[in-house]
């Protein structure tokens, strides 16, 4: 799954810092109501219920947070950098300061799962997180994330 299929330019944000992961989320689901028409209080609710389960930093400045929700018809996402790191609870302790949310059907399986899986190989990819660390313009970044999995010429 290519990621400018699930991303908007408009859910792209960067911001100086953010203070907890409850503010983190408060922003993520602001952003996505913004862009998406998402409902920012049962998608902050449903980012704070994941994350319950389990931190969703998967290490190098890096987090996923993501959830489901009732009355989206397809994966959407959102992503945020915060110029100063925080602690995320991350499996490698490493403070997080880039956010790739994922937003997904309640009822979706394999879909989600592909979305979670093309998120995450694009931010494992070291040349790419340093493009989004080096850029806080919205689409400077947007570019960068939609360019990360784009079919390249032979």
């Amino acid at each position: 799954m290519q990621i400018s299929k699930i991303i908007e330019p408009e859910a792209i944000r960067s911001v100086s810092s953010i203070s907890s992961k409850k503010r983190l989320f408060q922003e993520i689901g602001d952003l996505a109501a913004s862009a998406y028409g998402l409902c920012p209080v049962e998608s902050f609710n449903a980012l704070q219920e994941r994350e319950a389960l389990g931190p969703t930093g998967v290490g190098r400045g890096v987090a996923l947070p993501h959830a489901r929700l009732d009355g989206l018809d397809d994966v959407r996402a959102v992503f945020l950098r915060v110029e100063k790191p925080m602690d995320f609870e991350s499996a490698d302790r490493q403070p997080v300061d880039l956010f790739f949310a994922l937003f997904a059907p309640a009822d979706s399986g394999v879909e989600h799962l592909r979305a979670l899986a093309s998120a995450s190989r694009t931010m494992r990819n070291k040349d790419i997180c340093a493009k989004l660390r080096a850029n806080a313009d919205m689409s400077a970044l947007y570019a960068i994330l939609a360019d990360s999995q784009a079919p390249k010429a032979a």
